[in-house]
């Protein structure tokens, strides 16, 4: 049974999201603040986080950032509707992808199952693709750049995954965001931008002038290398 930690400090919307998870045969920790939420994070080492970003003792924000610098664990931010720049901020942090409040406990459902999916090794015998000074382990979900392991999260290394195996072909944005997010996405195609800067920092050699992943303006991306 996968566990989620929900981390939000409002008791009724959290006693609502704990009991519709429970009903779909999660298994659901509840922190109330930042600090407990570190610290359940740490004890009980969770499958997936749903993280509001406006909680006590340490904001979603911080806490996103420091969950990444431990875990790849896929995370969920819970944002209001018209906090734009809450959303990108949480994406720029590590976050994998973020629910508006307010929101259906269906699309809830639905992204937690998506992102949990997309996190699962995937079984069977292993694939290695070797492309450039990337080489990555399809199955174990694990990337080394020049020899050097690369933490992504498990967003960024979908989209890797689907850049290499088709390198050298243009995959647009809308491809890239039904096969990384889900046809169900309804969120801002900016997220894709956020995640492939994330990922430019992560792999290329000068990020700021990248020679793995370049862009077709007004299209989308291609893998050169």
């Amino acid at each position: 049974m996968d566990t989620i930690l929900l981390v939000e400090d409002e008791p009724a919307l959290a006693e609502s999201i704990r009991y519709n998870l429970q009903r779909e045969g999660f298994g659901v920790i509840l922190a109330a603040d930042g600090a407990a939420g570190l610290s359940l994070f740490r004890s009980e080492q969770p499958n997936l986080i749903l993280l509001d970003l406006m909680i006590p003792e340490i904001s979603g924000f911080d806490l996103c950032r420091m969950v990444r610098t431990e875990s790849q664990v896929p995370i969920i931010v819970l944002t209001a509707r018209d906090a734009e720049s809450d959303k990108v901020l949480g994406l720029e942090l590590g976050a994998d992808d973020y629910v508006t409040k307010p929101f259906s406990v269906r699309e809830l459902i639905a992204r937690v199952r998506a992102n949990l999916r997309r996190a699962a090794p995937a079984g069977g015998q292993s694939e290695v693709l070797v492309a450039g000074r990337l080489t990555i382990d399809v199955e174990r979900h694990t990337v080394k750049a020049g020899g050097t392991a690369v933490n992504l999260t498990p967003k960024e290394f979908a989209i890797l995954q689907l850049l290499v195996e088709r390198r050298g072909r243009l995959l647009t944005r809308g491809f890239l965001l039904d096969e990384v997010w889900g046809p169900e996405y309804t969120g801002v195609p900016t997220t894709l931008d956020v995640h492939i800067r994330r990922l430019r920092e992560k792999v290329e050699e000068d990020p700021a002038n990248p020679s793995l992943i370049s862009t077709v303006r007004g299209l989308g991306y291609k893998f050169e290398g």
